[in-house]
Formats: C-alpha cells, structure tokens, sequence
C-alpha cells in the first residue's frame, strides 16, 4: 500500500506555474507535513531529515527541486491561517487510500524524534478528521510509525 500511496503522490500534478502554490497538491502536502514537524515547536534535526526523506521518496526528486518544494511548503505553511486550505487540494486530488497513506507520512515525521507530542497528536488527528481518515485507520496508521521508530515514546489520546 506504501508503495501506492508514493506512487499516487509522483503522480500529482506540480501545478504548472513557476513557483508552486498552495493550490498545488505537492505544496499542500508539503505544508502539511512541516506544520506537524513544526506542532511542538521544537524542530529536531532528524525531523527535518525524515521531512525531507519523505517529500524525496513521495514526489522522486533532489537536490534544488526539493528543497524548492520544502520552502514552498514552510512558506506557505506560515502564511497559512488553518490548515483547510491545505487539506482540501488533498481530499480533491487523493483518493481514500492515498488520503490513509498521507497520514502514515504525517505519523513518520512525529515519531522521527522518538516522541508523541500531545500537540503533534492533535494535528495528525485534525487533519485526519479534514481528509476523511477514520479513527481506526488513524490509529493504526500511529501505531506502526510508532513500531518502527527506534526509542519511541508517548501515548495518544486515541488509545
């Protein structure tokens, strides 16, 4: 399923314009994934390395394509007023299994620093809840990052 949801996220359209956008689905979900990096307001190096390691694996980029599409997202992350207009490109543009798999992605970077943040569990949860992920999916999305990342620490609320 992993494999379906990177291959669905290469597929996306890159927008067309010169600069990406917030309409742009990579950006969206770009975004997306800085804020959760961002949810506890510490960002660990190895948060920004899994950031990264996730936008190269989804879209098949490097070098100045991804770190142009990792600045697009901080930049449009922090002119964001919520976090709507970012899960709406991708409830439009990602099919149910995909929407699954995005929020597998959002898991990997929480547990990237081996802890669950109660803010960083809230944001995974809300965002969730704007793409239409279940609970249960959310949840088992979590507890797999969870088993995969060395030392993790921290419960969520959904337990």
């Amino acid at each position: 399923m992993f494999e379906r949801v990177l291959s669905f996220l290469r597929d996306l359209p890159s927008g067309g314009g010169a600069s990406p956008s917030a309409d742009d689905p990579r950006v969206a979900a770009s975004a997306l994934l800085f804020h959760v990096m961002n949810a506890d307001g510490v960002r660990q190096d190895t948060e920004w390395e899994r950031f990264k390691k996730v936008l190269a694996e989804s879209y098949s980029i490097s070098g100045d394509e991804l770190d142009a599409l990792a600045a697009a997202g901080e930049r449009a992350d922090n002119e964001a007023i919520d976090l709507y207009a970012f899960t709406s490109v991708l409830k439009r543009h990602l099919d149910a299994e995909a929407r699954k798999g995005f929020i597998g992605l959002m898991w990997e970077i929480v547990y990237a620093d081996g802890e669950l943040h109660e803010l960083e569990d809230n944001t995974v949860w809300r965002v969730a809840e704007l793409i239409g992920v279940e609970r249960r999916d959310r949840v088992e999305a979590r507890l797999k990052a969870a088993a995969a990342a060395p030392g993790a620490a921290g419960t969520s609320s959904d337990e």
